[in-house]
């Protein structure tokens, strides 16, 4: 079974990007944030055109997360359960795959910065604690289901010094910050497995290099994109990879895939 992660920035923008990469790689899932886009205007019939089924949260202009999937696709839950959320960041599905289900979720968590014109504004700081907050209560309930789990997303978290290109550029930017950095690590403690680190203990593994600066070219990256795995589904990992094929092709997004193949 093979799944990825792929922040899009815009699903409209990017569809001859994306379906280039479905037509290469056929993957059995895709975890899609970012899509930008309400229900009408998503690209539905682009990817029935090359077998996938989709469910979305969408918003318009903003924020929005999709489950792309060969397979039927049960919703579970849409936003994160007990959190009273007016963003679209959280959709969650059982597919079965292969004759094994599988729970899997596309998450966009907050990023947490301020807006430019007012830097002193923290709400969106807040915001980001508290949605991580409930994510990690709603992962510990997860825990409980006997069957490979999948989460993955943008976390708009960088997780240690090796997973950007300059660490003290990053020291006071909310995805770096000491808090966010120990409520993910507590949900891994929890008993997710970071399934990149996993087969690459060393790599950077950057998942996002911005538009600007040469970044990609000078491999200025972070990896802020994940995908988490329960003990059952650790069991079945075999590889895990960042795939930069749709960071190099046309329109790309300022995100790249990260894929993994579980047998």
């Amino acid at each position: 079974m093979k799944i990825a992660t792929y922040n899009v920035n815009s699903i409209n923008a990017r569809i001859e990007n994306l379906t280039n990469w479905l037509k290469k790689e056929e993957p059995d899932i895709v975890l899609l944030q970012e899509i930008k886009c309400d229900f009408n205007s998503f690209p539905f019939f682009d990817l029935q055109a090359l077998g996938y089924e989709a469910k979305i949260l969408g918003q318009k202009s903003y924020n929005g997360v999709a489950v792309l999937s060969r397979h039927k696709i049960n919703i579970v839950h849409e936003n994160l359960p007990e959190f009273d959320d007016e963003n679209a960041r959280y959709l969650e599905a059982d597919i079965e795959v292969g004759g094994q289900e599988y729970r899997v979720a596309s998450i966009y968590l907050p990023n947490g910065n301020p807006p430019y014109n007012n830097p002193d504004d923290e709400s969106k700081w807040f915001y980001k604690l508290k949605w991580m907050e409930a994510f990690y209560n709603h992962a510990r309930r997860l825990l409980q289901l006997r069957k490979p789990i999948i989460l993955g997303g943008d976390f708009n978290v960088i997780l240690s010094d090796n997973d950007v290109y300059n660490p003290e550029e990053y020291r006071n930017n909310a995805l770096f910050k000491p808090e966010v950095i120990q409520r993910l690590k507590a949900f891994e403690y929890l008993g997710f497995y970071d399934a990149y680190r996993i087969k690459h203990k060393k790599d950077s593994g950057y998942t996002f290099w911005d538009y600007a600066g040469g970044a990609l070219q000078n491999d200025m990256g972070m990896r802020i994109d994940y995908l988490w795995l329960n003990s059952y589904a650790v069991d079945r990992l075999e590889t895990v990879d960042v795939d930069k094929a749709t960071r190099t092709d046309v329109k790309p997004s300022d995100h790249t895939v990260l894929k993994a193949v579980l047998r």
